[in-house]
């Protein structure tokens, strides 16, 4: 059973995606709060597996719920809830250590997927969301690297920096596979590879390094 946690200062919003969730026979949501401060306190009480974090709320935001969550928690795994154009912290949010983010329109299903996706230790990173809003909220930072940083992407080979480059273009390891012309067991080599080098936890982690380093510009 995945335990979830739904943060958010709307209760309709947090009933909405309880109902949702509790439909789904290996979900349970355990708790819901409306802001970071009571988002801690259930963590600590409750034990979620995956938080639905927004970001924009009172008394404490999501950035800092999440950055304390992952601290202290690191076997929660913290979706980022956003409304795409309007939350200039969900890159933020990632460099915190979310585990990847969802808009709020998002149909049942990809909710469900999403929980499901995140809680079996995988990052989200739908294609859409990889491109246009990694790419939007990593610009002001990203568009300042004039060449990738040497330090920042560690021992990676070359092949490695092909796969990296293409995991941040949103690229499944299928996909990955398909575009290298190597086998998809391959490719999950590479990635176990560069997340051990990078010293990161997943492939979130590991495109806002790509991002910092200068590997992977916006609009690319």
């Amino acid at each position: 059973m995945i335990r979830v946690l739904v943060v958010d200062d709307q209760a309709m919003v947090r009933s909405g995606l309880t109902m949702i969730l509790d439909a789904e026979e290996d979900v349970e949501v355990v708790a819901d709060a409306d802001d970071g401060t009571t988002a801690l306190t259930a963590v600590k009480e409750h034990a979620p597996d995956v938080v639905l974090m927004d970001i924009r709320m009172p008394t404490m935001d999501g950035l800092t719920a999440t950055r304390s969550i992952v601290e202290e928690h690191p076997d929660a795994r913290v979706i980022v809830l956003t409304t795409f154009d309007s939350d200039d912290y969900v890159y933020e949010a990632l460099r915190a250590g979310a585990s990847g983010f969802l808009l709020k329109s998002a149909a049942g299903d990809t909710l469900v997927d999403a929980v499901r996706v995140v809680a079996a230790g995988d990052a989200l990173l739908a294609p859409e969301v990889t491109k246009r809003v990694i790419a939007q909220f990593a610009s002001g930072k990203a568009a300042r690297q004039e060449s990738p940083d040497p330090e920042a992407i560690g021992d990676l080979s070359q092949r490695e920096v092909e796969v990296l480059q293409l995991i941040a273009q949103g690229l499944s390891n299928q996909e990955i596979a398909t575009e290298l012309f190597v086998e998809a067991t391959t490719v999950k080599t590479h990635v176990s590879h560069i997340l051990t080098k990078l010293g990161v936890r997943d492939r979130v982690q590991a495109v806002v390094e790509a991002y910092e380093s200068g590997i992977v510009t916006p609009g690319r």
